[in-house]
Order: structure tokens, then C-alpha cells, then sequence
């Protein structure tokens, strides 16, 4: 699982500040995947290919779920492009106090993890 890269999704207008949780727990010194920040901070035309290229360059990605990700479009087409691409992901609950929601394009099995770092660890190790 060493050096496993990650893409994660998350709700721009909502959730930015879990992104930044996520990415400084990668920074843990017994952490065994790697975060690049390649959140595409401005929309333009082309957004979709240059996600579609990132998420092609990662091993999986991390879909952080909070209260309106059901709502977010970003999202929702990252997480198409994944099942596209073939490649793994899984959803992750942002909060410990709310639930967090599916984004539209999640399939109906896809269940919402607590975060815990063991539970992160795993998920990103591939148990699912």
C-alpha cells in the first residue's frame, strides 16, 4: 500500500477545509499512501478532461461525503469518471456528528465509511 496515490472528491463550496484533514493526515509519518492536491480549483471547459487525466494517474480515490455532496456536480462526475476508468473508490463520511449523502452518480451499493484512521488505512489498502 506504500506510496498508493489518491485522488479525492469532495464538495468544493462545502467540504474544502475535510480536504485539507485528509491531506495533512497523508502527511502522518506511519502513513502509507500519498495525497498530490490536484482539486481543480477553477471550473473552465476542459475541467472534465484534466480530471479524467488525473484520476487515470491515481490508484484510487477518496470521495469525502458531506451533508450536500449529493448536490455537487464536481463530484458527482468525478465519481463517473472513476467507474469509467475502472478505477476503485470509496466514500468516506466527513463528519462524525452528521451524515453525510451519496453523490448522485454512487451506485446504490456503495456504502459511506467512518473516517477513523484505521478505517482509512483500509480503504485505501482496498478492503471494501
Amino acid at each position: 500500500m506504500a506510496g498508493t496515490r489518491v485522488f479525492i472528491s469532495f464538495d468544493y463550496d462545502n467540504d474544502a477545509f475535510l480536504k485539507e484533514a485528509l491531506v495533512g493526515q497523508s502527511r502522518n509519518t506511519d502513513s502509507p499512501f500519498t495525497i498530490v492536491d490536484w482539486s481543480i480549483k477553477v471550473a473552465s471547459p476542459g475541467w472534465k478532461t484534466e480530471a479524467r487525466q488525473r484520476i487515470r494517474a491515481s490508484d484510487v480515490v477518496a470521495v469525502i461525503c458531506g451533508q450536500y455532496t449529493h448536490t455537487a456536480v464536481g463530484v458527482a462526475e468525478e465519481v463517473k469518471i472513476a467507474q469509467a476508468e475502472g478505477i476503485s473508490y470509496f466514500l468516506l463520511n466527513g463528519y462524525s456528528d452528521k451524515i453525510g449523502t451519496k453523490p448522485k452518480t454512487a451506485l446504490p451499493s456503495d456504502q459511506i465509511y467512518r473516517w477513523t484512521w484505521d478505517n482509512l488505512k483500509a480503504l485505501i489498502g482496498g478492503s471494501r
